[in-house]
């Protein structure tokens, strides 16, 4: 879908923008609320210790496996039809989820949803790069930074405040039901205020790579199920996946290139990553600072809650400083990219090690009764330079790429923040847990092991961001890019 070539801007698109970032906030909010209900959902569904860790790790998997297949129907069925569809499956699931009456059913009920969540978050990126131009398109990133982080980061206090409303038997079905209310209203608005598509050109066959979709559902599949499976001993029993990736990801690298010599439309446009400015190094910038981000939520949540014995909610709250820090710097931040550009991703990065660092300095130093004091700032210090990181960062690299590739563009670099994420919870998750065992149960120490990891994964996505800076180093918003951005690159 694209939108008409006018000076014009559609006058309903920060409604419809809002409506999308609230449908995009459950998909994602979804990743992580649930870790606090598995206990929950253990004492009121009789579940098993396995049972319970794929109602996390199946939604993750599923939602990764589908976010490239679900940007390009996006852009080839048009986004307003992807978007109803698949926050529809998405309500419907979560339903279905809150009824379970067995695991079977709930682990069942979490795969769909986690696919229909996959199908539905490229559709936000891609509207963004459809309705708004300039430096109204990095505010509008800006929001959806803001809700990504937000999204990550309230999860597990939002979910003890369910758990604890609505009791430990039954707190978990509300975890899911709460979707619905929320998920049917954002249907209606969402009908009336998101553009209609043009008619398609030729048929949906044509424009839909099927030998693509499956050899890339294969390479992420070989690449995320050891990784998900990581606390299960995923990596030792599964580590033959990831070769197995690996050629099924040259084979699929191979493909697209014949399809593209045969003039018809690939999957993922090799193109996307070779002649789009910016586009590969910010992929790689995004996934490996989620290898950092959304680890650390894992280990945070396993040092208060086991190590200091913290209830979920109180666990929850203790890091909501880095939330609001990202909240209200994800907003500003979004506007500031239109000027300074990459400036602004490597400044937080600086920030979000600063932070990470302090916590890892200061959290084996001070009394286990002033830890939560102890870290609130650099925390918050951290969540302030993280604002500055996913919204600009998914700005610049998206900025260039054409309006008709916008779905498939957004959802590849969504695929990579995911991997990352699964790689960075192993990663830290084994930090974590080496740490405690090698220092006798001091979870402390163990905690500021897993924070220096995340640092150093920070560092790294720093200094890809400093390379993508020199290389660019005058790079902003411009309105040159503004109009390759509409009309795409000659073929």
């Amino acid at each position: 879908m694209s939108q008409p070539d006018t000076d014009e801007p559609d006058p309903r698109r920060w409604r419809a923008l809002a409506v999308t970032l609230t449908a995009g906030f459950m998909s994602l909010l979804d990743v992580s609320i649930v870790n606090v209900a598995l206990p929950s959902i253990q004492t009121g569904l009789g579940a098993s210790v396995a049972g319970t860790q794929w109602v996390v790790s199946g939604y993750a998997l599923t939602f990764g496996l589908v976010l490239v297949t679900g940007g390009r129907l996006g852009d080839a069925l048009g986004r307003r039809r992807m978007f109803l569809i698949a926050l529809s499956a998405f309500i419907a699931t979560s339903a279905v989820a809150g009824a379970s009456v067995d695991e079977t059913m709930l682990v069942g009920a979490r795969l769909l949803q986690g696919a229909a969540a996959g199908m539905l978050t490229p559709q936000n990126t891609g509207l963004i790069q459809e309705l708004f131009r300039g430096a109204e398109r990095g505010r509008a990133f800006g929001l959806f930074g803001a809700t990504v982080g937000i999204s990550t980061a309230v999860g597990p206090v939002l979910g003890g405040l369910i758990i604890s409303g609505f009791g430990a038997d039954n707190g978990w079905r509300w975890v899911f039901y709460v979707n619905v209310p929320i998920g049917l209203l954002a249907l209606v608005l969402a009908s009336r205020l998101l553009p209609r598509a043009p008619a398609r050109r030729g048929t949906l066959r044509s424009q839909l790579d099927f030998p693509g979709m499956v050899l890339l559902g294969l390479t992420v599949l070989g690449l995320l199920l050891p990784l998900v499976q990581s606390e299960q001993g995923g990596l030792s029993a599964l580590w033959w996946l990831f070769p197995l990736a690996l050629v099924f990801g040259f084979v699929f690298v191979r493909w697209e290139l014949r399809v593209l010599r045969k003039d018809c439309v690939p999957l993922l446009d090799p193109r996307l990553y070779t002649r789009t400015p910016g586009y590969a190094l910010g992929a790689a910038i995004g996934a490996t600072y989620f290898c950092g981000f959304a680890g650390m939520w894992l280990v945070f949540a396993m040092f208060f809650q086991r190590g200091l014995g913290y209830s979920p909610l109180e666990s929850g709250l203790l890091v909501t400083p880095f939330a609001l820090g990202s909240a209200v710097s994800a907003a500003i931040a979004g506007r500031a990219v239109a000027r300074w550009g990459r400036r602004v991703t490597v400044t937080g990065l600086c920030l979000v090690a600063c932070g990470l660092g302090l916590v890892a300095l200061l959290v084996p130093l001070v009394p286990e009764s002033a830890i939560g004091y102890a870290v609130a700032g650099p925390l918050l210090l951290a969540g302030v330079g993280g604002g500055m990181v996913i919204s600009p960062n998914t700005t610049l690299t998206l900025d260039s790429v054409p309006t008709r590739m916008a779905g498939v563009a957004g959802g590849a670099l969504q695929t990579g923040q995911r991997l990352g994420t699964a790689l960075g919870v192993a990663v830290l998750g084994s930090v974590f847990h080496a740490g405690v065992s090698a220092s006798d149960e001091d979870y402390r120490v163990a905690l500021a092991a897993a924070m220096l990891c995340s640092v150093c994964f920070t560092l790294a996505a720093l200094a890809l961001a400093v390379v993508d800076a020199r290389q660019h180093p005058h790079r902003r918003l411009t309105e040159q890019a503004q109009s390759v951005t509409r009309t795409g690159p000659n073929r």
